[in-house]
């Protein structure tokens, strides 16, 4: 879709707001005045008020709309550049509504975090999870379904928030390895039969980066409270080197106030007795086995070597292993899939009883073999009923959500929703996903966050992306995490 801007430069926001209502299209800027698919978004500002016009045409239809900000504008830059981005969507929303034949399920509501919206509106007003629902529907056109995720992931985060305390932090540790690439998937992953030389001089780099960031760590007095070990698939390591991992990790972080520790186990070709007892052995109380889907040919169809009875074999190797808490992923929108097979996939893993179940909608990422391909994917409107099937069953047989977040590029413009049963959330999704704390990240493509609340200040530390990059300047690497100090020091 061709955009122009006239008299703004915030881009963003209107890139934004077209890949919700039109997820299909990409933004284009050329000099043509009109094409077939076309935006063209004015703001007018005069005395400190501001008018909004959007004009839309797409697929020979056409809409306009005017949004006008009620209230003078604020002397505040940030304040006020939040304000005219939201009147520039809602703008574009109801010029948009004139063409679309059914709204998109969150409405005018953009952005990763959308539950940060419905929290802070609670912590605001007083208000109740009802009334933070209400406030979207109304606010933003958020359908109720929606609405209600929002409200029910912010009252979980209030949980986690009132129980953390100043000095406690997150921490993330990358695994950056996977026996094959999934089709779907564009992170920084080795497939293993080809980077096997390489995992062996990444965990000597890792375990320098994990011994330097731990004694920074305890000068600070930071205590991780949660611990989580992705990927990749941190279970392509062998049962000896996950050994030699976990007790690194133990050695040199303050583990006292820990309440939770999760390994991606991922997949089930990856998964045995000596490596799940070696995560046992040493503490760790959460892991994940991600099917995706249960149906053999849609595993196939996205590099999975495994099947549907791996999977199963490989949860209850789990349970008898003596774990406790165990999340199990799905994909909806997977090539191949159905609403009938994404139905019988998640019929399936509801009967497991997995203590958690995260349901995805797949996102096609630029850098996937799947984008690449331009294998056909089920459509939106498919998508939007696998996953309000999942919401009914999952509500029905008393899982909750409690945390989510959304992606650009899904079908339909849908969301991610972990899911829990009572007492079983994920501390370091909520605490990830909500900002309610620094999140400490070592590892290539490891992306430390600090956040300071009181103030809303966040700044970020990033690690080189690839495993060689990563290993051959670990040193420099680890030397920035020396601003974790500077950062404690400017903002206590």
């Amino acid at each position: 879709m061709n955009i122009q801007l006239i008299g703004h430069s915030y881009k963003y926001a209107v890139e934004q707001i077209m890949l919700s209502v039109f997820p299909d299209e990409r933004p284009l800027y050329t000099d043509t005045a009109i094409s077939d698919n076309y935006v063209r978004s004015s703001l007018v500002i005069e005395n400190g008020e501001a008018v909004c016009y959007t004009d839309i045409i797409y697929m020979g239809r056409a809409g306009s709309a005017a949004q006008v900000l009620p209230d003078p504008l604020p002397a505040n830059r940030l304040l006020r550049d939040r304000i005219l981005q939201k009147t520039i969507k809602l703008s574009f929303y109801s010029a948009a509504m004139h063409i679309v034949e059914k709204p998109p399920p969150w409405g005018a509501l953009t952005g990763i975090r959308p539950a940060k919206l419905s929290t802070g509106y609670i912590e605001n007003t007083s208000a109740d999870l009802d009334d933070a629902a209400l406030y979207l529907q109304q606010e933003y056109f958020v359908d109720p379904a929606r609405s209600k995720l929002c409200a029910d992931a912010s009252g979980a985060a209030l949980r986690v928030k009132n129980m953390l305390k100043p000095r406690d932090v997150s921490m993330y540790i990358a695994i950056p390895f996977c026996p094959t690439r999934c089709a779907y998937c564009s992170f920084v992953s080795q497939a293993t039969d080809k980077s096997m030389k390489l995992i062996d001089p990444y965990l000597d780099a890792l375990f320098y980066e994990i011994e330097e960031t731990g004694r920074i760590l305890k000068d600070l007095q930071m205590r991780v409270v949660s611990l989580y070990i992705g990927g990749g698939t941190p279970t392509t390591l062998t049962a000896l080197q996950l050994g030699r991992l976990f007790e690194k990790t133990a050695h040199c972080i303050d583990l006292s106030r820990l309440s939770e520790f999760s390994v991606e186990a991922g997949r089930p070709d990856t998964i045995d007795p000596q490596k799940l007892e070696t995560c046992k052995v040493f503490g760790v109380n959460r892991i994940s086995i991600n099917p995706q889907s249960m149906d053999n040919n849609v595993l196939a169809a996205i590099g999975r070597r495994h099947t549907g009875e791996d999977i199963i074999n490989s949860y209850f190797l789990a349970r008898e292993t003596g774990f406790n808490v165990i999340n199990m992923d799905l994909i909806a929108g997977l090539p191949l899939d159905t609403f009938d097979g994404f139905k019988m996939s998640l019929d399936k893993v509801i009967s497991l009883s997995p203590e958690n179940i995260t349901v995805h909608t797949l996102s096609v990422k630029r850098g996937s073999r799947l984008n690449e391909s331009r294998v056909p994917v089920p459509g939106g409107e498919e998508v939007g009923q696998m996953l309000d099937t999942a919401l009914f069953k999952l509500r029905a047989n008393k899982w909750n959500p409690y945390y989510l977040y959304r992606q650009k590029f899904t079908a339909g413009g849908y969301e991610n929703t972990g899911w829990s049963k009572a007492g079983t959330d994920c501390l370091y999704n909520i605490c990830i996903m909500e900002e309610l704390h620094s999140i400490i990240s070592l590892g290539a493509g490891g992306v430390t966050k600090l956040v300071n609340q009181a103030s809303g200040r966040i700044e970020r530390i990033f690690n080189k992306k690839y495993p060689m990059e990563y290993i051959e300047d670990i040193k420099n690497i680890t030397a920035k995490k020396k601003d974790i100090a500077v950062f404690e020091k400017e903002n206590n």
